[in-house]
């Protein structure tokens, strides 16, 4: 497999060169964070698609398996921002959308210096330390991917997955599934699991929090034997996640993320994703304005709203309006939801052909705003 030099344990990824050099795990993931943040924003600058940004935090995570970002006496780190504009370069390239390089460095420099209005020509210093910085980086990049170069996005995938279970017109199945892509890519995730997986993922986490059920085979497989996929690593790869945005900073005095993660172990014959012979008997296909897809919803009992804390029509637990016994949906406020049962959090704010940082604006940045030659 092409991606296997690629694919790393949790406990290899704690033997980073960073992290050789003094610096934190947390510190780490921080960082990358920060750099995948920067090549966002640079990227909605330059209006690039989101794919190619994914591209981009691919490149740069690789990149920090194999060289340090912190300053130890004698050699310098290589800075998130450097290398995360660098990447945004060479992935440009990579999917064939390319912009000027001119347009490149004008985008870094106002979003390092946290002012998107700000004016810039190559009369600038700025302007030609980024330049040069892009340009000697791009060597350095290249190297520490041995020019491998071959990227397979996860969102191509996945659309590949909604097709074959005839899920593409369910658009909010579609945009959750985008949206926990657009978030493992602020993570180590694409260095523990292939494209392949995280498209598995993602397609799970959201028929989970929108009560999906894709229907078995002629044969009798769960929808992820047909695609070839191990249950309990799809279980893995959301609880990374659930994890992540668990151990999220706390802002404004409060814990804005609580989230509870997926037992990986379990009967596959309920998994909740799963919609057996028998359960689709149960629930007969009916004809709505979404198309055809109540065979592969969940239903809920009266008793199962019993069970949870109602408070002004919302349940707390899961974010269902009750009224008269039935639970029904709710709507993503603020941009998240919710996985219903035992799933994670994942957030809801954008969907095909749109961007998503969690830190999504230029002031999000850290306070570093120049870049050492």
């Amino acid at each position: 497999m092409a991606d296997s030099q690629w694919i790393f344990t949790e406990s290899e990824l704690l033997r980073t060169p960073s992290i050789f050099d003094g610096l934190t795990p947390e510190k780490e993931r921080e960082n990358r964070g920060k750099g995948v943040n920067f090549i966002f924003q640079v990227g909605i600058m330059l209006k690039l698609p989101q794919v190619t940004l994914a591209t981009a935090s691919v490149l740069l995570h690789r990149f920090y398996v194999r060289h340090s970002m912190a300053d130890v006496p004698g050699r310098p780190g290589f800075h998130y921002y450097s290398m995360a504009a660098t990447s945004v370069f060479l992935a440009t390239k990579i999917e064939e959308d390319c912009r000027k390089m001119r347009e490149l460095v004008i985008a870094c420099v106002r979003v390092a210096q946290k002012d998107p209005q700000k004016t810039v020509d190559e009369q600038d210093k700025e302007y030609w330390r980024w330049k040069d910085n892009i340009l000697h980086n791009e060597d350095v990049l290249l190297e520490a991917l041995c020019f491998d170069l071959t990227l397979e996005p996860p969102y191509k995938i996945l659309f590949e997955y909604l097709n074959l279970f005839g899920e593409s017109d369910n658009r909010r199945l579609r945009n959750s599934a985008w949206a926990f892509i657009n978030d493992s890519c602020m993570t180590t995730l694409c260095l523990m699991y292939s494209s392949r997986y995280i498209a598995a993922s993602a397609l799970y986490a959201a028929a989970k929090h929108c009560g999906t059920d894709m229907a078995d085979d002629e044969d009798g497989r769960p929808w992820w034997e047909v695609i070839d996929v191990e249950l309990i690593d799809i279980k893995k790869a959301c609880n990374f996640l659930a994890n992540v945005y668990e151990n999220a900073h706390i802002k404004n005095g409060r814990d804005v993320s609580i989230h509870e993660s997926t037992p990986e172990f379990g009967d596959e014959s309920t998994a909740k994703t799963r919609a057996t012979a028998t359960r689709s008997k149960e629930t007969p296909i009916t004809e709505t304005s979404e198309g055809v897809e109540d065979s592969r919803k969940r239903t809920r009992s009266p008793a199962d709203a019993q069970e949870r804390t109602v408070v002004n029509g919302q349940d707390e637990g899961h974010g269902d309006a009750v009224t008269n016994g039935e639970v029904k949906r709710r709507k993503v406020t603020n941009g998240h939801a919710t996985i219903n049962g035992d799933g994670a959090n994942i957030s809801m704010a954008n969907g095909p052909g749109e961007m998503q940082a969690r830190h999504d604006t230029v002031d999000d940045i850290s306070e570093e705003g120049e870049v050492e030659s």
